[in-house]
């Protein structure tokens, strides 16, 4: 099987349980990737790890001046306290300004890390093939943009603090035995038992990170759906049913992440009375030793102020490795998009599309958005330079699939599709996006005004272009009725004006890009009558001097096209120009006189083809 069918077969959502078991673990791999994007900023993570030993080495050092400062005071050495004091003062100064600098260049490198993989998720989900967006629910997609990454950054600032954390625990380590060996091993006893709470607390812990994790991508997939589907939400009245749905899932999440918290704060009372065992050891064992003139009294102190601080990266240790968990669960999932192989693209050696005849041509094609399932089957059909051919047929015969291939969005499973004579796997995608332009049944507009938005895909076009365009297209008018004309700001997909508008707009987009090869997906279909004869007028601007391949349901909208392919179950029925087809009595004839509107009237009311309403 082709490496395009094998990028077709289903698999695992995204955001599925089967990433989730790295919850817990440290995975290397994940880690040396993190290490990679950080290659561009190692100057920066150098300079804050500089900061941050600067730091612990700073705290490290307080205590014995501070034990200092107590033997000199009891021994009346006013000199030596004197200097201690300064010493201690410069020390808190150091320990500031590196501090300082730790917390800064660790946000910056953090903030740069993260600002490079939004780039590179954002440039690789713009070129993943459709295959793989038709699989992938947008709310996990915009998981990974938002709270994955989110995680990361958490971790990122927080790493090099683990550094400092360390450095401070080997550090206090050194000191506590240097000072007095016995008292030091005696009062790091507390730490095996620390080992053991922790060997018994991360088996439930990574189950609650990992049902934390599940929880909230399951609340996030919900919420985009229903945001999305507004509209359809509202139509039917759905918002109490969709509330308490969603209560549900957010109810879920909120269990989830509760229980996650808590699993976070256990380690932190823990901590505290090992804590209060230690400083115990220090009081009762160190101040018999103060007493029997084995032991002076700064040691001591210092030694509970190391105890202290002892246990302060313990700590922290313990949440960073819970914030190093969730890293390690968002690393593999967002590497797990960037993995994502791009199927469509170009080949070494592909060919720019350049003075060619503005042909598109099908052979012996089969193809099928799952390859067990063909939805074309040995596709013959070739459109002629400056030829509108009208695709007909029952939803589900393979029409849009037939432009789908044509623009190269799929891969096709047996065949060759050819534009300008040659193969499109040949060809550059970029070439091949000029050459060929598509209005949609639904024109997707950006938010931004009517003039981006006619540019979006040919930045060079001046204003006076744009003006042309819409005129053509029977747009400017109702441009100009706006209270901003060209310079009204659009809403999300151009909700605030009408849908024969957005199409009209769409239009103008086209001819601005002046393409060789239009194809139009059903671009009337959701249009009123009165509207209707505006677009039938730019169509016929849009027409002039280009090949062209148009879906439509109603059958008035096909009737000058020079050729109409009727579709059915994914193969050719007949084709011919309206007349012809009308003379050979078919499928086309039956419907064109019983006088239906739409080709699905009575495809679907007489034959039961709904079976075949499942993709087109």
């Amino acid at each position: 099987m082709s490496e395009q069918n094998e990028a077709r077969k289903p698999r695992a959502s995204l955001g599925s349980s089967e990433g989730e078991d790295i919850f817990g673990t440290f995975d290397t791999g994940v880690a040396k990737r993190f290490l990679g994007m950080m290659g561009p900023h190692k100057r920066s993570f150098m300079f804050a790890v500089i900061a941050v030993l600067a730091s612990a080495a700073s705290v490290v050092a307080i205590p014995a001046l501070i034990g200092r400062a107590v033997d000199a005071a009891v021994a009346r050495d006013g000199g030596l306290l004197d200097r201690t004091l300064i010493a201690f003062a410069a020390l808190v100064v150091v320990y500031s300004a590196a501090f300082f600098l730790e917390q800064w260049l660790s946000a910056r490198l953090a903030q740069r890390v993260i600002f490079d993989i939004r780039r590179k998720m954002f440039d690789h989900f713009q070129d993943v093939s459709l295959s793989f967006m038709d699989k992938t629910h947008v709310g996990r997609i915009m998981s990974r943009l938002q709270g994955d990454v989110n995680a990361l950054q958490e971790f990122l600032e927080s790493s090099t603090g683990a550094v400092g954390d360390l450095a401070m625990l080997v550090g206090i380590t050194a000191v506590l035995i240097s000072m007095d060996w016995r008292l030091g091993l005696l009062t790091l006893t507390v730490l095996p038992l620390l080992i053991l709470v922790r060997a018994i607390w991360l088996p439930f812990s990574k189950k609650s990170f990992r049902d934390a994790r599940d929880a909230s991508s399951t609340a996030n997939s919900a919420l985009a759906e229903n945001i999305n589907g507004v509209r359809t939400v509202q139509e039917t009245r759905r918002e109490a049913m969709n509330y308490e749905l969603y209560q549900e899932k957010a109810h879920e999440n909120f269990k989830a992440q509760a229980g996650a918290a808590w699993m976070t704060q256990i380690m932190v009372p823990t901590v505290d009375i090992l804590t209060g065992f230690a400083m115990a050891i220090v009081v009762v064992v160190g101040g018999n030793a103060v007493l029997g003139g084995r032991l002076e009294v700064g040691v001591m102190v210092a030694f509970i102020f190391y105890v202290q601080r002892f246990f302060d990266p313990v700590r922290m240790l313990s949440m960073q490795y819970t914030i190093m968990q969730r890293a390690m669960a968002a690393g593999h999932r967002i590497f797990e998009v960037l993995d994502v192989k791009v199927t469509i693209q170009d080949k070494a050696g592909a060919l720019p599309l350049q003075d060619a005849p503005a042909t598109v041509e099908f052979k012996d094609v089969t193809f099928g958005y799952d390859p067990a399932r063909p939805v074309l089957h040995d596709i013959n059909l070739k459109v002629n330079p400056r030829e509108v051919v009208a695709l007909v047929g029952p939803t589900g015969s393979g029409k849009t699939s037939i432009i789908a291939l044509t623009h190269r969005f799929y891969e096709v499973d047996k065949g060759q599709v050819l534009v300008g004579g040659h193969d499109v796997r040949d060809l550059t995608l970029d070439s091949l996006g000029k050459t060929i332009g598509m209005v949609l049944q639904e024109p997707f507009l950006f938010t931004g005004t009517i003039e981006e938005n006619i540019r979006y895909n040919t930045e060079g076009a001046s204003f006076e272009d744009i003006v042309e365009a819409a005129k053509a297209v029977s747009a400017h008018d109702f441009i100009m009725r706006l209270p901003d004309g060209y310079q009204t700001r659009l809403g999300q997909r151009g909700r605030n004006i009408s849908m024969g508008q957005r199409q009209l707009l769409s239009f103008a987009r086209a001819l601005v890009a002046d393409p060789q090869i239009l194809i139009l997906d059903e671009a009337t279909a959701n249009i009123d009558s009165f509207t209707e004869q505006a677009i039938q007028k730019a169509l016929k601007v849009l027409f002039a001097g280009r090949t062209c391949i148009v879906i439509a349901h109603r059958l008035a909208t096909i009737r000058d096209a020079d050729r109409i392919i009727v579709l059915q179950q994914g193969r050719i029925l007949e084709q011919g120009s309206h007349d012809e087809l009308m003379q050979t009595g078919g499928l086309y004839s039956h419907l064109y006189t019983s006088a239906h509107a739409s080709f699905d009237d009575q495809v679907v009311a007489s034959t039961g083809d709904a079976e075949f309403a499942t993709r087109t």
